[in-house]
């Protein structure tokens, strides 16, 4: 069996990202453009806080998939939020449409209960494993991932 390796990029994540990140650009500089006085410049806080907005956003600019004959692997961004399923433990998967409401990012969704892991558009594949829990994975290539998961032997 080959491998199989995916990355979809979310290109509203990219622009949200560089507009926070010229907005924070802006407040940092206009910061430093005030005279001196004990209010005025940088607070080590906020300018924490915004580098860790933006660090947030940025994981959230792609969503990889990929599997081998051990693992199916999803890993946001630089792979810090990450999580692997056991191959022979999936029980099904098909292509499925997403609705507009359940979000971007990492999501937990009641009704049915499921988790949901999207960075952008509405197709994805919906894996539900042997002891019944569902996930549905994000993709632009929901035909090829669901085809390739099909093809694992479990």
């Amino acid at each position: 069996m080959a491998a199989y390796t995916h990355t979809q990029i979310s290109s509203l994540m990219i622009v949200v990202t560089l507009v926070v990140l010229s907005m924070f650009t802006w407040t940092h500089m206009t910061a430093h453009a005030k005279p001196s006085s004990i209010d005025s410049g940088t607070n080590f806080l906020v300018t924490t806080v915004m580098a860790l907005i933006i660090f947030i956003l940025a994981l959230l600019i792609t969503l990889t998939v990929s599997f081998d004959t051990n693992y199916f692997r999803i890993k946001f961004g630089y792979g810090i939020f990450q999580k692997k399923f056991p191959i022979q433990e999936i029980a099904s998967a098909k292509t499925v449409k997403n609705r507009w409401y359940y979000g971007l990012g990492i999501r937990v969704w009641f009704w049915p209960y499921m988790l949901i892991y999207s960075v952008a558009g509405l197709h994805a594949v919906e894996i539900i494993m042997k002891n019944k829990k569902i996930y549905r994975i994000g993709t632009d290539d929901s035909n090829a991932l669901e085809a390739a998961i099909k093809q694992t032997p479990s």
